[in-house]
């Protein structure tokens, strides 16, 4: 059987299995198809609706105020070309990281890419193949990375019989192995299928676009139908009138410009990202980033950059040099490990002896070492291992229990008698303690004080050894490093939730374990981020607010996380976090000036529905001032510098903002319109005097969202300004406006200055109930 496990499967047999299924077809979560990307963006109900008024007022000829379909295709458009860059990229990086393998077929050696692999297929594999299948090792010996799997970085040793998992990376050593386990059998598949759920998207700007959609969806219907019915079949108005001011009250009720701001200012954030080496998978993650106040870190390829240092050498009762000559000899015929690296880095000047027998690193013996040609066995590894006599070598522990950096500690030993198997010998002299530390990523402590400053809490997650995790987090100067617990120990729901919360440093963390602390800590009301590489951090990605995957990670990782980082560097994140806030909170302070015009032309279709007057606006009216005191203005206060906190509800924030405003337009209308009748004022009138009073109210609000005022702001108010004047003034019958008799003028500057002074009280109010619940909703950190 062996003999032709070793020559492989025939052509004949691998085409059998390809019929019965037996394939190696890729399982990972993909990212969404084109045909779903499109169908996601078009078919919403903002633009049903808007689609739906486009439709009605193409068919009463008016084409002049069909301008509002543009903000509609612009959005879609955006939202496409944002999903399908960031669907390619991802596609890019997988491709990227895919690579051939060397298949014993018929007697021969083949190459075929992973999705071509069936069961019984025999692979060879060395140093730096990734597995790609679980297998069965039947030939040859070698040491596994399972750290995307397990999380631990310690290397397993495999020899004939044992079971190699799909994902993780040959360290050392070649061997043979026969395919087990192909598809969505295999250990990561089924991890990855647990990830294949919808994530419920957390961004209060989507929900709270959602939300004012729903609400103006609701309305818009029974209140155009209403319209509609009493203006023609009532009050016996023309039909074009009717269309044309009924779809004019049902535009101003649709925010469409504010949704078109926040794609286009993701966009922008999108690109600017880009350029520092991080791809934005979903847009409003931006956000999510931007608010979290718990942040939750993979130790290996997020702090340490998987490199290890000797950090210093500690004698005990033994010269310098031998120590040297020893470490050198060691590591020169040692297998490549990140310790045996580390050593040769240490020794690179140091000539090493000649070796006539040498046994390598395991997991079972954690030791290495052999005989040299001066007569000497040196002797490197663990201490309990190598002086498993602790009362012998007292003197050993208690330079151990001497050593106060945070550090892994080796022992150096020597003997003049040889190893005999994988037994040490009895009279082993303790010769030296080595230090060893991970190497931290650079910059990595300038990124932990920014989150520090910014009240954010780091917590960092690990499969490897709490005292290794911790070290790492005390090095990093992660606040709350003392406060760390073995996942091995905690076996109850209960516990879980309890040490979530306390604890700021998780060592033998398993793949569940870090699902359900990220539950934990939502419950507890936190926004919590996680960073990964990993087929083990997969199910915590999926489950966390916002997810952050580095591109050397597995195609798992990248294609469920919503940001990953090209260049695998974690230092980026306080930029990433800094463009969240620039992004967000000048979404928030322009997304105000939108919902003005959704909210009074909800309060003035309620009224104009039972009055007998035609509706003020027509959608040509709304487009000059939405142009001039919403889209233009808010894109230039949207792209402004912003590197507040953000804090408070987006909607709270939003509605409190532009109500003063809405109020004081609906309410200036509505009493001009009931005095128009007494006063002779004509619809024509009426209609110029609305515009003029929602365009003041417009620039007012523009004024108190500018401060503090610069020279760009200035210049935009200043811009604004004039193209008011300049359309009501040269561009008057475009916009159907009128001149205004006296009365009507008298009470246009009247009503103004009530308007200015009752505008300034209610806005000062405003600000003070939203400081208001900003400080009561500050996100409080753990300790």
């Amino acid at each position: 059987m062996k003999e032709k496990e070793l020559r492989g499967l025939t052509s004949a047999e691998a085409e059998q299995r390809k019929a019965e299924g037996k394939v190696n077809t890729a399982s990972t979560v993909k990212t969404k198809s084109i045909k779903r990307i499109f169908i996601d963006n078009i078919c919403t109900v903002f633009n049903g609706i808007n689609v739906l008024l486009f439709i009605l007022l193409m068919v009463v000829g008016s084409y002049k105020n069909l301008l509002f379909i543009g903000v509609v295709l612009f959005n879609t458009v955006i939202g496409i070309v944002q999903e399908i860059r960031s669907k390619k990229s991802v596609d890019k990086l997988t491709i990227l990281t895919e690579s051939k393998l060397n298949v014993l077929r018929d007697g021969e050696i083949v190459e075929l890419s992973k999705d071509e692999l069936v069961l019984d297929d025999i692979i060879l594999l060395s140093r730096g193949n990734q597995v790609p299948a679980d297998c069965i090792l039947v030939d040859g010996e070698c040491s596994a990375n399972e750290s995307l799997l397990t999380g631990e970085s310690d290397l397993i040793a495999k020899k004939l019989g044992d079971e190699l998992l799909s994902g993780s990376f040959i360290a050392s050593g070649n061997c043979k192995c026969r395919v087990n386990r192909v598809g969505a059998d295999s250990y990561a598949a089924k991890i990855n299928n647990e990830a294949k759920y919808i994530k419920k998207n957390d961004s209060q700007i989507l929900k709270a676009f959602k939300t004012i959609i729903n609400i103006c969806s609701v309305i818009i219907f029974p209140v155009g139908i209403l319209m509609f019915v009493i203006k023609y079949f009532v009050q016996q108005q023309m039909f074009n009138d009717t269309v044309i001011s009924t779809v004019g009250a049902l535009v101003g009720m649709i925010p469409g410009g504010m949704i078109l701001l926040t794609s286009t200012v993701l966009a922008v954030s999108v690109i600017r990202l880009a350029k520092k080496k991080v791809l934005v998978n979903e847009m409003y993650c931006i956000e999510t980033l931007a608010r979290v106040d718990v942040i939750c870190l993979d130790k290996t390829g997020t702090l340490t950059a998987e490199i290890m240092n000797v950090h210093d050498t500690i004698p005990l009762d033994c010269e310098k040099d031998e120590i040297m000559t020893a470490l050198s000899s060691i590591a020169h015929v040692d297998e490549v490990n990140a310790t045996a690296e580390a050593v040769h880095a240490y020794t690179k000047d140091i000539e090493p002896l000649q070796c006539k027998h040498f046994t390598p690193f395991s997991s079972e013996t954690k030791w290495s070492g052999g005989e040299f040609s001066n007569g000497r066995t040196y002797i490197m590894g663990a201490a309990e291992f190598v002086f498993s006599d602790k009362e012998k070598y007292a003197k050993v522990y208690q330079a151990i229990d001497e050593v106060k950096d945070t550090v892994r500690i080796l022992v150096l030993a020597k003997s003049v008698n040889p190893l005999t198997d994988k037994t040490l010998p009895d009279d082993l002299i303790p010769m030296a303690l080595i230090l060893i530390k991970d190497q931290l990523r650079d910059n990595v402590q300038e990124t932990v004080n920014y989150f520090k400053e910014q009240g954010v809490t780091l917590k960092v997650i690990s499969g490897d050894s709490v005292k290794t995790v911790q070290n790492i987090a005390k090095d990093c100067g992660i606040e709350g490093a003392e406060n760390a617990v073995d996942m091995s120990t905690v076996t109850t729901d209960e516990e879980l939730a309890e040490v979530a919360e306390r604890c700021n440093v998780f060592g033998r963390v398993t793949p569940a374990q870090k699902k359900k602390l990220l539950i934990a800590l939502k419950e507890k009301g936190h926004k919590v981020a996680m960073t990964g590489d990993g087929v083990n951090d997969v199910l915590a990605l999926k489950e966390a607010d916002c997810s952050v995957a580095m591109a050397a990670g597995s195609e798992a990782a990248r294609n469920v996380s919503q940001l990953v980082l090209v260049n695998n560097d974690f230092a980026c994140m306080p930029q990433v976090v800094a463009e969240g806030r620039r992004s967000i909170n000048n979404i928030e302070r322009s997304s105000s000036l939108y919902l003005v015009k959704t909210m009074y032309s909800i309060l003035l279709s309620l009224f104009f529905l039972f009055s007998h007057h035609i509706y003020p606006f027509e959608p040509i009216q709304l487009s000059l001032i939405g142009a001039l005191t919403v889209g233009f203005p808010s894109f230039v206060l949207a792209l402004q510098p912003n590197k507040n906190i953000v804090r408070g509800n987006f909607t709270y924030n939003i509605i409190t903002r532009a109500a003063p405003a809405a109020i004081c337009i609906a309410l200036n209308i509505i009493v001009t319109a009931l005095l128009s009748d007494p006063l002779g004022l004509s619809h024509a009138e009426l209609s110029t005097m609305a515009v003029y009073t929602t365009s003041l109210i417009g620039l007012m609000l523009i004024v108190r969202l500018c401060i503090p005022f610069n020279a760009l702001r200035g210049a935009m108010l200043a811009l604004s300004t004039a193209g008011i004047v300049i359309a009501t003034i040269f561009f008057r019958d475009f916009f159907k406006l009128t001149a205004l008799s006296q009365s009507a003028l008298i009470m246009q500057v009247i009503t103004a200055v009530v308007i200015i002074v009752l505008f300034n009280l209610l806005y000062h109010f405003a600000d003070k109930m939203i400081e208001k619940h900003k400080r009561e909703s500050s996100p409080k950190t753990t300790t």
